[in-house]
């Protein structure tokens, strides 16, 4: 099964994310009606056990790094946007904050007993490559938890198009860099859906893979054991 992620090269992702920095949490904030720290919080609680040393890959302005921290796990957050990064480390010491690519993770076979992706795997060029790398890094019976925006069935199906296809790009160009968020529908469509995402885990080597939908199945939360 082969996947694009989108039609924007690795570059011009990594400059679309340093532009919507400044924004991005308020953006997450508003397009979620608040409750996407919820939904780390809920990500780190399947993943992550006290005294894991867990990687956080895309973890952009580093909001589920501090969730896994706060779960009790020695974090490694990791972004290749250093306009992100610097807003992370605003809000924790306590994390190590490293730049680097998903897609050629910079760490050993092996290193890590957890790993979480928050809404950064439908951005990669290449999905299969970087869910087999999050593999490579992952102890066997490690955990990885994902969690990314999907398109939802039935009736939601209409109020999902037009919140983010017309009035989350609208908000996005309000503010200062946020016009970036055009993007936003077109790379929610072309992502697979939970099911086919659930298949490309197992085929990269996770086990005990299962979903579970949130706010209506606007978001599905992805989990997985290392095999």
């Amino acid at each position: 099964m082969s996947v694009q992620s989108g039609v924007l090269s690795p570059d011009a992702v990594r400059t679309m994310f340093d532009r919507i920095a400044p924004v991005y949490d308020a953006m997450n904030r508003v397009m979620t009606a608040g409750l996407d720290q919820r939904w780390r919080r809920l990500t780190a609680e399947v993943a992550v056990r006290e005294g894991d040393r867990v990687l956080d890959a895309c973890c952009g302005t580093g909001d589920l790094a501090v969730a896994d921290l706060r779960a009790g796990a020695r974090v490694v957050g990791l972004d290749f946007s250093e306009r992100m990064l610097e807003r992370a480390r605003r809000k924790s010491a306590e994390v190590e904050w490293v730049r680097g690519d998903l897609l050629e993770l910079p760490f050993e076979d092996e290193s890590f007993d957890a790993a979480t992706v928050g809404f950064g795997v439908r951005n990669v060029a290449d999905l299969e490559r970087a869910l087999r790398e999050l593999r490579r890094v992952l102890r066997p019976g490690g955990r990885l938890g994902i969690l990314e925006t999907t398109t939802p069935r039935g009736p939601r199906r209409i109020f999902y198009r037009l919140w983010f296809d017309r009035i989350v790009p609208l908000l996005g160009k309000l503010l200062r860099g946020g016009s970036a968020y055009t993007y936003l529908p077109a790379s929610v469509r072309r992502f697979p859906g939970p099911e086919d995402l659930a298949a490309l885990l197992r085929d990269a080597g996770f086990g005990d893979v299962s979903f579970r939908l949130l706010a209506g199945g606007i978001v599905a939360l992805h989990r997985g054991t290392a095999e």
